[in-house]
């Protein structure tokens, strides 16, 4: 059975992570609005992680017997001045959920949840490659600026990236 402080920490870190995926299809329109297909589309397999992560939560919490509680999702931002500056705050943002796995770790280690804390290790392995994603393509922005054949350039290279469902423990 999960500890109730534990249970209450993980049902916010499903809110804050169903949060993410809002903002990242916030920011697809938003690309979408502008005219770049390409970058509409990275967001969106984004989202699509955001999603399975918020879910790798909820079944978690549902394993431990415990009660997934989903709570309004708060409103994200529609627009942007430009494509650097959504890379910007999506690096931020990223960097922001690291902080928020971090505390669920030292919440665990506190409780001496060591089933929690085995969990976590996939989320902070996968917050590496989050905020490298997020770190890459910012660069990739202020290398080439908010407009002209670079952005075009690199809109053709978002469009390529695709969701890859991460392997279930079954398969």
């Amino acid at each position: 059975m999960i500890k109730e402080n534990i249970e209450e920490a993980l049902n916010k870190q499903v809110n804050w992570e169903f949060y993410s995926a809002y903002l990242y299809l916030s920011m697809s329109a938003y690309f979408e609005s502008v005219g770049l297909p390409g970058f509409a589309s990275w967001m969106r397999v984004q989202a699509q992680e955001e999603q399975v992560h918020a879910m790798k939560f909820y079944d978690y919490i549902v394993a431990r017997g415990g009660r997934v509680n989903l709570i309004a999702i708060e409103e994200p931002p529609s627009s942007w001045p430009s494509p650097e500056d959504v890379f910007e705050e999506t690096y931020k943002h990223e960097q922001k959920v690291t902080g928020l796995i971090n505390a669920l770790v030292t919440l665990a280690i506190k409780e001496e949840d060591y089933a929690t804390r085995n969990m976590l290790q996939w989320f902070i392995d996968e917050q590496v490659e989050e905020e490298e994603s997020a770190y890459k393509a910012l660069e990739k922005l202020k290398l080439v600026g908010n407009e002209g054949s670079g952005l075009y350039m690199l809109d053709k290279e978002f469009a390529l990236r695709v969701f890859n469902p991460p392997l279930s423990k079954k398969g």
